[in-house]
């Protein structure tokens, strides 16, 4: 029928292995599951485990267990259903009576469909087991229902007692929470004083499930609202780490093009810098070369004089060599068989010029002072010369502080000049104001103090 499907599925479907219940248990909060759930639930859960109690799943609350030093296993099984649960189960769940047709005809092998209900003798009759029915002094006054329309979804099966099998539960004793037939009320609860009848707490009951349903109903849509929060919370996150990540990728490359950009200036600059160098020396191999052969030809020159046979010869070789002639013109005497006629010394100021052109020497104008900065290889770093009223007159003392900064020392302008490590002028820091006459020597202690030497008139 419909409504024990809506009922299965509504009522006795456990939310852990969403299947019908099996062995049934209703834990402190009223909630219901399999015994077989709960417990392995129970056991996935430290706090539960400390505390000897079975962990509802849905709202967290505890159920204390009779005998905690049993196994887990075993905490479940005094945890009985509640009657309705249980009442629900036996009318409707897997097992319940066949209502569509008669049960005695069953019994005699025959399949004839049912049209009435004890719900005394909770069998389903035929028509003419019915009349019989109905004939028998002991059945004829039960409660006995047509099963036609809509009367077949409220027929109601009998719960029997399980120490009486042959009474009905129809009592309910609340001292002891439990329902009970007339004769464990006579034997078991005669001293309860809350034994009532089920029927005049049924509505109270589906108020109370009403009530139930009700909560269940707002914490499912709060955990729905809570459920779509957290993915848009999600979305967010994933929308910010493909963000970040952009982000990041994108820095990364510049910080690659950065450094590839600041690669290729510093090769570029070291090219320069080792073109200079390997410049300048290649220009000082090709003098040293030069003077080789300089030294080469004043050798030959002076071997020749050695074995000539003229003394004029050795004496103006002589002369020559004392004079410090860089080159020797040699005029050779053809009429006579290898004789040396004279032998004139002078400089040759073309290929002097062309040899100091190929040095990158630059020739700067007499009288001109200035403080040149070179590094060990003989370049230059910086040259500070000023003109004007701030040129150097005589310098005279230079030495350099802890931090790489310059002192210099200038005679006849009564001054002590600060330059920069790079020879940007800074300031006087001693002039003829501060009684500083013809400054000579120049140096800076360990605790920072200028020493110099002046010349006193």
């Amino acid at each position: 029928m419909a409504t024990s499907q809506k009922l299965t599925e509504h009522f006795l479907t456990c939310t852990i292995c969403t299947e019908v219940f099996d062995k049934p248990c209703t834990l402190v909060c009223n909630h219901t599951f399999c015994r077989k759930c709960v417990v392995n639930y129970t056991k996935t859960r430290r706090e539960a485990i400390s505390a000897k109690s079975l962990l509802c799943p849905f709202c967290r609350k505890m159920t204390k267990v009779s005998d905690p030093e049993r196994p887990v296993e075993a905490w479940a099984d005094d945890v009985k259903p509640s009657f309705v649960i249980q009442g629900l189960l036996d009318s409707f769940g897997p097992g319940s009576k066949d209502t569509t047709n008669c049960s005695y005809c069953k019994e005699e092998g025959e399949t004839t469909p049912a049209t009435s209900w004890c719900s005394v003798c909770d069998d389903a009759l035929c028509e003419q087991c019915t009349r019989m029915h109905q004939r028998i002094p002991s059945s004829r006054h039960h409660d006995v229902v047509d099963l036609s329309g809509e009367t077949r979804a409220k027929v109601k099966r009998k719960v029997m007692c399980k120490v009486h099998k042959n009474k009905r539960i129809k009592y309910l004793c609340k001292d002891c929470n439990t329902a009970v037939c007339q004769t464990c009320c006579t034997i078991h609860h005669r001293k309860c004083d809350m034994v009532v009848e089920i029927e005049s707490e049924i509505p109270a009951m589906k108020t109370e499930l009403k009530r139930n349903k009700e909560n269940l109903l707002k914490k499912h849509d709060e955990m729905k609202r809570y459920v779509r929060k957290q993915n848009s919370i999600v979305k967010e996150e994933l929308a910010l780490y493909k963000q970040t990540q952009s982000s990041i990728k994108s820095a990364s490359l510049t910080a690659i093009q950065t450094i590839k950009a600041k690669e290729r200036k510093l090769l570029s600059e070291l090219k320069e810098m080792s073109d200079r160098h390997i410049g300048q020396l290649k220009a000082d191999i090709k003098s040293g070369e030069m003077s080789v052969q300089m030294y080469q030809q004043q050798t030959e020159l002076i071997d020749q004089a050695l074995q000539s046979e003229c003394d004029m010869d050795v004496y103006e070789m002589y002369q020559g060599c004392e004079a410090g002639d860089v080159e020797a013109v040699v005029v050779v005497d053809m009429k006579e068989k290898g004789r040396i006629d004279r032998i004139t010394f002078r400089q040759d100021t073309d290929k002097l010029s062309r040899a100091l052109e190929d040095l990158h020497l630059h020739t700067r104008p007499l009288g001109t002072n200035s403080v040149v900065c070179l590094t060990p290889e003989g370049d230059v770093v910086f040259n500070y010369r000023p003109t004007g009223d701030s040129a150097l007159k005589v310098p005279r003392g230079i030495t350099s502080t802890s931090t790489g900064d310059i002192l210099v020392t200038d005679y006849s302008q009564h001054r002590v000049i600060h330059l920069t490590e790079s020879g940007q002028f800074v300031r006087n820091i001693l002039t003829s104001q501060d009684g500083v006459k013809n400054p000579l020597g120049l140096c800076v202690g360990g605790r920072g103090r200028i020493c110099t030497c002046v010349h006193q008139m």
